[in-house]
């Protein structure tokens, strides 16, 4: 689906940036720099913006590029059409098995995420599923929509945490709501979200642009030295705990995939029925 810049510019009350002097698409993920502002949006909206591997590793270079960028202050991530993302695009993720952990393009996501010092801010509204949960664990600033659902069901698919989020999300919200969504799937709101630290504030949908750009050029006025110092110093005490944990989530991840369990809840997820995970036995070797 092609994306011009105009089809970018929010409705309602959330005002489009003034004067754009940069506007590309990159696959399914289009950019639009305003000023020291770069806007970066995922853009498969008929596929709630599932993640192919593509677009994970494009999204690394984007933020690769803006951390080398000294034009670039801030970037502000959403979604096209009414998703955040829908997380991993399975028949993608199929076609492109991971055979390197620490090579795949969502490592290398990871990676860019955990490097970039300067503000992130995401802007949230609809389904905000697996990936698009924990990637926002990430960002600087999280501003979700009335309308958004999370939602971090790597269980259900026989898999495990990621994004660092074994570390991260228990770090953050304690052992014990984290256990509760990770372990049993759990859907949440955004109201939810904002009670277990998820996010920086709900707001309405038709105004979350509006909130998120607001922000952004907030940011974009402060010292730029200075205020990814201060990120940098914000996040060293984690980046090394959180660096392991996608490492290892990595490893176990990509074992998980070889289980009976991965291959019984794929088959039932293609094939629209409940999974039965009553008659399969693990196989798949913890790293």
């Amino acid at each position: 689906m092609d994306t011009n810049a105009a089809s970018l510019a929010p409705t309602g009350d959330a005002a489009a940036p003034a004067a754009p002097t940069r506007s590309e698409q990159q696959s399914d993920i289009v950019t639009e720099r305003s000023g020291s502002i770069l806007r970066v949006q995922l853009n498969r909206p008929a596929k709630k913006n599932a993640m192919t591997s593509a677009m994970y590793a494009t999204l690394a270079e984007i933020l690769n590029d803006a951390a080398k960028d000294d034009g670039v202050r801030v970037v502000v991530l959403h979604g096209a059409g009414d998703s955040f993302t829908a997380g991993n695009d399975l028949q993608d993720f199929l076609k492109h098995p991971i055979k390197d952990a620490d090579e795949s393009p969502q490592a290398i996501l990871i990676a860019a995420l955990i490097a970039f010092e300067k503000p992130l801010i995401a802007a949230v509204h609809g389904a905000a599923i697996g990936g698009g949960t924990t990637m926002l664990t990430h960002c600087d600033f999280v501003y979700a929509a009335e309308s958004t659902m999370f939602q971090m069901p790597f269980i259900n698919l026989a898999l495990v945490p990621e994004f660092g989020t074994s570390y991260s999300i228990p770090s953050r919200i304690g052992y014990i709501a984290a256990a509760e969504l990770f372990l049993l799937g759990m859907p949440f709101d955004a109201r939810r979200a904002a009670e277990l630290g998820f996010v920086t504030r709900v707001v309405s949908d038709h105004g979350l642009m509006a909130v998120a750009m607001e922000t952004a050029q907030a940011l974009a006025a402060k010292p730029a030295s200075a205020l990814q110092a201060s990120k940098r110093l914000l996040k060293r005490s984690t980046r090394q705990e959180t660096e392991a944990a996608a490492k290892a989530e990595g490893q176990e991840f990509a074992a998980q995939l070889h289980s009976a369990d991965a291959k019984e809840a794929m088959t039932a997820f293609f094939e629209k029925r409940r999974p039965d995970f009553t008659k399969t036995k693990s196989a798949a070797v913890s790293h």
